[in-house]
């Protein structure tokens, strides 16, 4: 499918790897609508850029029902990308060392992570059902984030791995579910991007961890991203997987 002309939802656009890929969407001809937490940073990047930006926790089913609909009543073209970026990284022991379990932190992070890529999927293919096939029968595709600690999840990561591993896990299912519709499904797993989290951290913590990528042995570029993600909605085989994206890498256990 080509990426001009349409209209493209993209979750945690206003940072990170989701605003690299509402900017690369931009440049490639689509109508970008950012959905962020952070209207503030949502409102820049969409500034930035000639789209849209609305305020929404992606966790909160009537509330993404709510954005979606908003969005598409602005946009000029039709809703045929949704791209997942939003998500949180909260790490804890499954028990703590007062012998607290992290039941609490396990279950946000799956909401927003896992529940949260499911209601805007889900609310994104509601829209797409509704038009008319492209050439090729194609209505849609939605790309969501998984990660690399879905098969490498390290130390204090149960939540984090297990809400990505869930990810991961949809991506065959949902197409099958959504074939009949023309509508593909297709996640990425990113290993150690350049994002303000990592670009946080000390130098020397840096350094470590880019020492276990073997080539590039460096921090993905969130542009690397991007770039996969314009792939994905532009090769129409692409469809029911998990692509890792990582140069190789594997997460040790801490």
């Amino acid at each position: 499918m080509q990426i001009a002309g349409h209209l493209a939802i993209v979750t945690g656009g206003g940072s990170g790897l989701g605003a690299a890929t509402a900017r690369h969407l931009a440049t490639q001809g689509a109508e970008v609508a950012i959905l962020d937490h952070d209207l503030d940073r949502a409102q820049a990047v969409a500034a930035e850029i000639g789209g849209h930006a609305c305020k929404v926790d992606v966790s909160d089913d009537q509330a993404v029902a709510a954005a979606v609909t908003q969005v598409v009543r602005a946009a000029q073209g039709a809703l045929r990308i949704a791209v997942n970026c939003a998500g949180i990284a909260d790490a804890a022991r499954v028990v703590g060392r007062d012998g607290t379990p992290s039941t609490a932190l396990f279950a946000r992070v799956i909401r927003v992570n896992l529940i949260g890529s499911f209601n805007v999927m889900a609310h994104a293919m509601a829209e797409m059902h509704k038009l008319d096939p492209l050439k090729g029968g194609e209505r849609g595709v939605v790309v969501n984030t998984s990660s690399a600690a879905w098969q490498d999840g390290q130390v204090g990561q149960a939540a984090y791995a297990a809400s990505k591993g869930g990810i991961a896990a949809m991506s065959l299912p949902v197409a099958r579910d959504q074939a009949k519709f023309g509508i593909r499904c297709v996640a990425i797993a990113p290993g150690l991007f350049r994002t303000p989290m990592m670009e946080a951290l000390p130098e020397e913590i840096t350094a470590a961890i880019t020492a276990n990528i073997p080539f590039p042995a460096r921090l993905g570029d969130p542009a690397e991203f991007a770039l996969m993600v314009a792939q994905i909605i532009e090769n129409p085989y692409l469809n029911g997987t998990t692509i890792r994206l990582d140069g190789a890498t594997r997460l040790p256990a801490r």
